[in-house]
């Protein structure tokens, strides 16, 4: 009786969950948070798994989980190029049909300026002064454990709070909500554990604590459904792909036609050039 109550109750949680993503994630990040204020060990107790008190982190010593951290980035440049490219080729024939839906990649490129870059990097990361757990005195560091949520100074830039790269994984699993719908379970098989595996190939690092790695997942993640809503289930006209191509048609004409006439400037002045030494 009772593993079924809990069953049912599970299955009432995800059928919420999955008619409201935006507030579950909401939520998450508040639980999360409240669960790290009120038991901050939990913290320490995840990074020790990963530390020794006389060789320190372990992972900093493992030559694959040093490219593995490597992956994450690269994967993140290589999908983001390809956005720039599809939205570069219709800005250069305009005339041409886009390579893609254009609200792909603008919902893909300005999620992660907005996620990864503003929210986690700019605002989070290099403002909240949260040590690193290999710079606090419970891993042979000078500094004191700051718990989630409270700026410290003992940190200037590019500090633990929160996890860049666990922002990245999230984004790549963004993906899926850009893919053809037979595509979607493949790609988050591939991102999901991606995701994973990058996030705690910081901590073992040393470089983040597990709550740093758990609320970067959840922000990013509010970012991708609010800019998911914006552009693909409410898109203002301006954001609808007939208006974003229209827009980067007239964008390219313009940019050719300023082409055009410097080529011809250029040709001008070549002719005046030769025809002083004739």
């Amino acid at each position: 009786m009772y593993r079924e109550t809990l069953r049912d109750g599970m299955l009432q949680a995800a059928r919420w969950a999955a008619r409201r993503p935006f507030a579950a994630t909401g939520l998450y990040v508040l639980l999360v948070s409240a669960l790290f204020l009120v038991l901050p060990q939990l913290d320490l107790w995840a990074s020790g798994l990963f530390h020794d008190p006389q060789a320190g982190f372990f992972a900093q010593d493992e030559p694959f989980l040093r490219r593995l951290r490597h992956l994450g980035p690269h994967l993140v440049q290589l999908v983001a190029g390809a956005c720039v490219t599809v939205l570069l080729v219709k800005l250069l024939l305009p005339g041409r049909a886009p390579l893609l839906p254009l609200h792909i990649p603008l919902f893909l490129l300005s999620t992660l300026i907005l996620g990864p870059g503003l929210l986690v990097n700019s605002l989070l990361k290099n403002t909240w002064g949260r040590p690193r757990p290999n710079m606090v005195e419970s891993f042979g560091g000078d500094m004191p454990y700051v718990p989630v949520w409270l700026p410290s100074g003992w940190c200037d830039t590019n500090c633990s709070f929160v996890s860049g790269e666990a922002s990245s994984g999230m984004w790549l699993v963004g993906l899926a909500f850009v893919v053809p719908k037979d595509w979607r379970l493949p790609t988050l098989a591939f991102t999901v554990p991606l995701c994973l595996l990058l996030s705690v190939n910081r901590i073992a690092f040393g470089g983040h604590f597990l709550s740093d790695t758990l609320l970067s997942w959840g922000l990013t993640l509010l970012v991708l459904l609010a800019v998911h809503r914006l552009l693909f289930v409410a898109p203002p006209a301006w954001a609808r792909d007939a208006a974003l191509d229209e827009t980067l048609t007239r964008a390219g004409r313009r940019l050719q036609e300023r082409v055009v006439r410097a080529a011809l400037r250029g040709y001008a002045a070549a002719r005046r050039f030769v025809a002083m030494f004739r």
